[in-house]
């Protein structure tokens, strides 16, 4: 385990003479910055370079709104948020307000998109359409379906100032109004997408309006649903924004620094998730400190205002909140939650909880709180500093900052969720973590964060200025920077349980992908995070995967590919067979990292059996893998993987290792002499010049990423020549577009965490750095702004995939500071 800057520690610098690590400012401009994270569902991020620039949004790119301000004597900055447009239906999607479509599953001849296209004999039914997706109306399992529905606009509506469309895809998606062509999408799927229409637009179209639609299905879930909206101009007060002058991202805080006329801010969002801590690492509260000090060297009144929407405790705009203010003995609280509260009802991917209740609170001898309408309450704050409750389901906490000169005032609010229940497992709900022993409460949680805020600066300051040091140390200071950003995304694609059983489950959610639990696949890209840190946490990653795999649930000899739904653990949900090879050798692998970390093999021994049927799976099937999906099924089917079979060859001799730690001399042996014997196969097999194969067959100038062969090194297995590492290295150099290595030699498109990988392959830090840039390039310069995607083209379009975005892989890469460590 890797604790922050332990005391002993600190005492043997002293006494050497050396100081800890100062904190150094990243320079990287976030695809998005973290805000409040906490688990996948209470995760905020700013999308924008100025924090004033857009709404704050959940990682799913919808609106969580945290309007921030600041008013120095009398006149106001906003210095985060937006104000928002406040949208009336005019045809309101399904989830909202089920409405009748036309619609045919065949290819419907003609030209379907427009308004005076006969669709007499189609079908008709209720959207949304599709498939493993709540509120659905219309169950849509084919490949295609087209669907047409007609708008009537009235004179009220056509007055209006903006008209929006709001639409929801799964897959491919594309949609006409009165044959004007407005959507067309990649492979990917969103909810609640967003594009403006003009008032000219609207006009030339007229009064009745044919929105027509064509969405195809090609793996998963399903879904289609479209409304039409209209906002009219409301009196937006909060116009002038602060001036931000800079924005840095540690790897527990983020920070702004604006100008506020005559006086300066700075605005620290901390999440201390330190994870030799597991109280920490699933205590549902963040922070946001606020530090004011005049610019000018005149004193300053000053106020501070902070305000959040309902959307952080429901999923969509049609369900109904319900928000209040309350005390205790020590805190001022606002609070919001659904009125039907559906605990651990919704499953999914592109889903926001819709349970539980989202709180804001403060020391009540310094904040009020209020709810109310946002416009009136920004309107009470400007215009007096203060506010009052009223109509409405926004909440606001404000206080009076004081005096400010040029001395700096500071002080911090605090943000919580209690989600009551966080898991669904095998049926029974589980509380989280924090409350296990159904002993605690979301007002002792505040009341525990505040007790340690003083000393949380402190440690969260020295673990981000150590793993800063640590990181720049191993692979310089882009691939620290790029470490920052991962951290506290990856932590919060988790939520931390105990199972019924007293095991710890670390349960991830596979974000933008199909929504799945505890993904193996998912797992092994992230594990060198939390092996590197707190080995407890590593093998609650794989607790609850024996424990399926060791019930009567399964009945395979290889590994589960996931564990259910997020947030229901419920047994494999991914289709077909899963992934063989691939999670049986992920299994095995990081159950053996595991054991060297705990310098035994008792968590081996402890699920021995399903280890060894595993093990001899590969030993049958690993050398020349049949057709089948791996981790990159987003390439499709692939017969004879190299890569896969380095994978199944490394599972047989961590198998091995575990063996020899344990004892079993002869074991070890045996399954050691047959890794070794089809490593030299594999190299036979996959040579191709001055480099390896994509697959083993005859097809030339095919190559492809190897990075399943890092391990090797990291656990000493030595089972591969180490030139076979060291050619794969200087071939790679040859292939770099723009923005990286892409995965082989048929797309331009990579992973960020499998190129960490395999730069980590690389002999020298200088060779790793040159993996490392364009991929740095990439996260500062893209025009997405999503929480970093861990799919992407490396072509000079340097394009997000518009899926596999604020996912938990990206905390492999720790892979490079593991192998510092393990091969040292």
């Amino acid at each position: 385990m890797k604790p922050l800057l332990t005391s002993l520690a600190a005492f043997v610098l002293f006494a050497i003479g050396c100081s800890a690590p100062q904190q150094v400012k990243s320079d990287l401009r976030a695809p998005a910055y973290p805000l409040i994270t906490i688990d996948p569902y209470t995760s905020a991020w700013s999308g924008a370079d100025n924090l004033y620039d857009r709404q704050v949004m959940h990682w799913t790119e919808k609106d969580f709104p945290f309007v921030g301000v600041l008013r120095v004597d009398g006149k106001t900055y906003r210095f985060m948020g937006v104000e928002q447009e406040l949208m009336q239906p005019i045809a309101a999607m399904g989830k909202e307000s089920a409405w009748e479509a036309t619609y045919t599953l065949d290819k419907p001849v003609g030209d379907w998109t427009k308004a005076k296209y006969n669709d007499k004999n189609w079908k008709r039914s209720l959207a949304p359409f599709g498939m493993n997706y709540t509120d659905l109306k219309t169950q849509w399992r084919s490949p295609n379906i087209w669907l047409r529905r007609t708008v009537k606009v009235n004179s009220e509506d056509m007055d209006s100032d903006k008209y929006f469309l709001r639409y929801s895809h799964d897959d491919i998606f594309e949609l006409y109004i009165n044959g004007d062509k407005l959507i067309a999408t990649d492979n990917s799927w969103k909810e609640d997408q967003l594009i403006e229409i003009s008032k000219e637009q609207m006009a030339a179209w007229g009064e009745t309006l044919t929105i027509a639609a064509h969405c195809q299905n090609t793996l998963g879930g399903a879904l289609v649903d479209f409304g039409l909206y209209r906002a009219n101009n409301v009196d937006k007060r909060l116009v002038e924004t602060a001036v931000q002058t800079s924005a840095d991202v540690q790897a527990t805080r983020t920070i702004y620094s604006f100008a506020c006329g005559g006086v300066d801010l700075k605005l620290t969002f901390m999440a201390p998730m330190l994870l030799d801590n597991l109280d920490l690492v699933s205590r549902p509260v963040n922070y946001v400190t606020y530090e004011v000090v005049a610019n000018d060297g005149v004193e300053h009144d000053v106020e501070i205002y902070f305000e959040a929407g309902p959307q952080w405790a429901r999923h969509s705009a049609s369900q109904k909140s319900v928000s209040e203010t309350l005390t205790d003995d020590r805190f001022a609280y606002a609070k919001t939650g659904t009125v039907e509260q559906p605990v651990l009802k919704k499953f999914g991917d592109d889903v926001r909880i819709d349970w539980g209740y989202f709180y804001l609170a403060g020391e009540k001898s310094k904040y009020a709180t209020a709810i109310g309408d946002p416009f009136a309450m920004r309107g009470e704050f400007i215009d007096g500093g203060a506010i009052s409750s009223g109509e409405g389901d926004y909440m606001a906490i404000t206080t009076t900052v004081g005096k400010v000169g040029a001395k700096p005032v500071s002080d911090y609010i605090m943000v919580g969720y209690d989600d009551l229940y966080s898991i669904l497992y095998y049926g029974e709900p589980v509380r989280p973590y924090w409350n296990r022993n159904e002993d605690s409460s979301i007002e002792q949680q505040f009341a525990l964060a505040a007790d340690e805020y003083k000393s949380l600066v402190k440690r969260c300051e020295k673990f981000d200025a150590q793993l800063m040091h640590d990181a720049t140390e191993a692979g310089g200071k882009e691939y620290a920077e790029l470490c920052a950003l991962a951290y506290r995304q990856s932590i919060a694609a988790h939520k931390l349980i105990e199972n019924p059983s007293g095991e710890l489950a670390w349960l991830s959610k596979e974000n933008f992908s199909n929504g799945c639990l505890g993904t193996v696949d998912v797992t092994f890209p992230s594990f060198p995070l939390y092996v590197y840190y707190n080995p407890d946490l590593a093998k609650g990653l794989l607790n609850f995967i024996f424990e399926l795999c060791e019930s009567d649930r399964w009945t395979y000899p290889y590994a589960a590919h996931d564990a259910g739904r997020y947030p229901h653990v419920r047994g494999q949900d991914y289709g077909g067979e899963g992934m063989p090879i691939e999670e049986s050798g992920n299994m095995l692998i990081m159950t053996a990292a595991i054991c060297q970390e705990d310098g035994n093999a008792d968590y081996a021994l402890k699920h021995w059996d399903v280890l060894t049927t595993w093990a001899n799976y590969l030993v049958e099937n690993g050398q020349d893998p049949r057709n089948q999906l791996c981790t990159d099924d987003f390439m499709g089917h692939l017969a004879r993987n190299a890569n896969l079979s380095i994978k199944a060859i490394l599972g047989i001799a961590s198998y091995a290792d575990m063996a020899k730690i344990a004892g079993k001399d002869d074991i070890a042996e045996r399954y050691m002499t047959k890794a070794k014997e089809m490593a030299a196969i594999w190299k036979q097999m996959a040579r191709e010049g001055d480099h390896y194969r994509l697959t083993f067959d005859t097809e030339a100038d095919t190559w492809s990423q190897k990075y399943n062969l890092v391990w090797d090194e990291i656990l000493g297995l030595n089972v591969f020549d180490a030139d076979i590492a060291a050619d794969e290295v200087a071939y790679y150099q040859t292939k770099f577009n723009e923005y990286g290595l892409s995965l082989d030699y048929r797309s331009s498109v990579t992973k960020s965490d499998w190129l960490m990988w395999s730069a980590t392959l690389a002999a020298d830090k200088a060779t790793f750095e040159k993996f490392i840039t364009p991929m740095y390039n990439f996260y500062d310069q893209t025009s997405g702004r999503a929480p970093m995607p861990d799919l992407y083209h490396t072509n000079s379009s340097g394009h997000q995939t518009g899926w596999l975005q604020a996912r938990s892989v990206v905390g492999g890469y720790w892979i490079k500071m593991l192998k510092q460590e393990k091969c040292k």
